[in-house]
């Protein structure tokens, strides 16, 4: 029993997620009023006591309890009652800036094309800058924020939709709409280190110094045939005999 209302508890919070404010958690419905699962619990995750929630306790919620009060088609969910759900609105007075986060890898490209949807149907950008950094950590824990003039967005052609009390819409933002932090530094690559050249030796004028690389010649004394090894002999006994004799 008290796991069965556990769950009542959870199903009735999903209900007030899906069904009335999915604005406050930083969710944008399609126009069926579903929101992807994997969206959903990201959304409840940075809930206290939710982090451990899975897409297995929906599946047990669907089954347990009776009179569901979500639906599930595929990978998306919503209120079964979704009649109270903030609407697309175009709004009547925007605020002067809005704000957007990004992952830090493609601020190069946002810089050079825009701020894109990234996969969605829309940007979402919200007034209140600590929601775009509550969304934004979703997609990268350390998100880079974007400034949006929303002044200079409406001038370029940019249509604005309200989502709820501080979430808008926009398809796209030109390139000089908004700012940006600075570029992170790229990092130094480490030159490779030149091998120690030998030292010469110091050379004066008049010195030779054979380069030790060269090959040096070398002179083998030459064979000498029987007929000049007599004559040798004979000649050296010849000088011995002289040099008794005086």
């Amino acid at each position: 029993m008290p796991h069965t209302n556990d769950l009542k508890k959870k199903a009735k919070f999903l209900k007030y997620v899906l069904g009335l404010r999915p604005d406050e958690f930083g969710l944008v419905l399609d126009k069926e009023g579903y929101v992807k699962i994997k969206e959903l619990l990201k959304a409840v995750h940075e809930e206290n006591g939710w982090r451990s929630f899975r897409q297995a306790n929906i599946n047990e919620m669907m089954i347990s309890l009776p009179g569901p009060l979500l639906e599930i088609s595929e990978n998306r969910i919503r209120a079964k009652d979704g009649q109270q759900i903030p609407k697309r609105v175009s709004p009547e007075n925007l605020p002067k800036l809005l704000f957007t986060c990004i992952r830090p890898k493609a601020l190069h490209a946002i810089l050079e094309k825009g701020i894109l949807p990234m996969g969605r149907n829309h940007v979402i950008l919200s007034s209140d800058k600590n929601m775009a950094k509550r969304i934004g950590r979703r997609i990268d824990a350390s998100p880079a924020l974007l400034t949006v003039s929303v002044d200079n967005a409406i001038q370029q052609g940019t249509l604005f939709l309200q989502a709820g009390e501080n979430l808008f819409l926009a398809r796209s933002i030109p390139v000089d709409c908004f700012t940006a932090p600075p570029l992170p530094k790229e990092p130094r690559v480490a030159k490779p280190k030149e091998p120690p050249k030998s030292r010469k030796q110091d050379r004066f004028p008049g010195s030779f110094f054979p380069e030790m690389t060269e090959q040096i010649e070398v002179i083998e004394p030459k064979k000498m045939t029987r007929k000049q090894r007599r004559e040798k002999d004979i000649d050296w006994k010849k000088s011995r005999k002289q040099t008794r004799r005086r």
